[in-house]
């Protein structure tokens, strides 16, 4: 009799559990996107949309089974606004996982929100250091780069192949510019170049004469990190200033993008830059996406299509890594912290054990090719770390990039 009793308890409870994993797996994934609509960031944070909303069409809004369910937020790039609309998406839409934000200062604002209400979060842009290595966060992974892990490689190529010795940088005043510029300054020296001026534009500055001015004569190039539309406004005021012809100009992936390479002129022309995407990269999985994209915005994708375009996936992935279960937090993100993914426009990426790609790091040049500007790819970095060829262990040791580390020992 007892164990009749124990039986009916058994397939009751078993009965109760496959119905609420029916339930819960009938209602959609809800999915918050974190962007940028307003200030010198939004273009970015509008080619970002552009990337998760092609990605999301091209699977009619399904993944794993389940529909998702998307909702959009403007952070308004800034921290406050980041953590109010993150506090949003989570407290009030009840998001399953995010995808955002745009700027490092944003990211790292909402790290501990995130850690401590163990929501995943897959960054699709920003950059931040520290992030993915002195404050791991066991709910954050990256689908793009460090801020410095293009610019290791761009340091190395500067020096060594095209033969700079001395170096002006010129990049914003924030986190994603400091960093930027730090990890080149850093592989740049260890191959024997100097940095011998740093210029700080701050990152809504209305006119960039003044800093233009500053730059040095005697140096063999400008450095820039900019990012959102500033790329495009500086290298139009360095070529006005007649400097185009007196120093060349090279640089971050952001500061000649793709999203605003299409509104440059001749003044982008020449210009060589580091990235982990180039719309040039001929490979089967590219060349459909940048055809996806020529036709659903006529333009190409650059750093932050492409980056949201991957974050999503990601997230398919891990989805399917877990059948749809989501609500199964600590599943989910163990299968998204260890995704493989194969088909990615940018070539094959897979995440370290901190959370960020280890993928390939491209040298660009801008060159016209018929009626318009694309980045043509000079050479590849394979499988790049986010610590360069530096010991991890060491790299962790020392202070994370800003901007005065590393120190430039070379100032004048």
């Amino acid at each position: 009799m007892l164990k009749s009793v124990y039986a009916s308890l058994a397939a009751a409870l078993v009965c109760a559990l496959l119905s609420f994993n029916v339930l819960a797996q009938s209602e959609p994934i809800r999915l918050g996107f974190l962007t940028v609509r307003t200030g010198p960031l939004a273009a970015g944070g509008k080619q970002m949309e552009e990337g998760i909303l092609l990605f999301l069409k091209e699977r009619n809004y399904t993944l794993a089974g389940r529909k998702i369910e998307l909702t959009i937020a403007d952070t308004g790039g800034n921290p406050a606004g980041t953590k109010n609309k993150t506090q949003d998406l989570v407290e009030r839409n009840k998001v399953h996982v995010i995808i955002g934000p745009l700027a490092a200062f944003e990211a790292l604002a909402i790290n501990d929100y995130i850690r401590d209400t163990r929501t995943p979060i897959i960054s699709c842009s920003a950059a931040a250091e520290d992030l993915t290595q002195r404050k791991v966060n066991p709910w954050f992974v990256r689908a793009v780069a460090t801020s410095a892990q293009p610019n290791h490689a761009l340091g190395e190529y500067a020096a060594k192949v095209l033969g700079y010795k001395r170096i002006a940088i010129i990049a914003d005043d924030f986190a994603y510019g400091h960093e930027t510029a730090a990890g080149f300054q850093r592989t740049f020296e260890d191959n024997g170049g100097k940095i011998v001026q740093k210029l700080w534009p701050p990152l809504a500055v209305p006119d960039y004469g003044s800093y233009i001015a500053q730059i040095k004569g005697n140096v063999d190039a400008v450095y820039a990190g900019f990012a959102g539309a500033n790329g495009f406004r500086f290298l139009k005021q360095y070529n006005e200033y007649g400097m185009k012809a007196k120093i060349p100009v090279f640089g971050s992936a952001t500061t000649v993008d793709e999203g605003i390479l299409k509104n440059m002129g001749e003044e982008a022309v020449g210009v060589i830059s580091t990235a982990w995407y180039s719309a040039t990269i001929d490979t089967p999985d590219n060349r459909k996406f940048v055809a996806a994209v020529n036709k659903e915005y006529n333009a190409d994708p650059g750093y932050y299509t492409t980056g949201a375009y991957s974050a999503g996936l990601m997230l398919e992935q891990a989805l399917r890594a877990v059948s749809g279960r989501i609500e199964d937090k600590d599943a989910f993100m163990k299968a998204l912290r260890i995704v493989h993914v194969t088909n990615d426009p940018r070539g094959e990426i897979k995440l370290d054990e901190y959370g960020n790609p280890v993928q390939n790091i491209y040298i660009r040049k801008v060159e016209r090719k018929g009626a318009k500007l694309v980045n043509t790819v000079l050479k590849v970095y394979p499988n790049v770390s986010q610590f360069w060829s530096y010991d991890p262990k060491q790299f962790l040791a020392s202070p994370v990039y800003s901007r005065d580390y590393p120190p430039a020992k070379n100032l004048e």
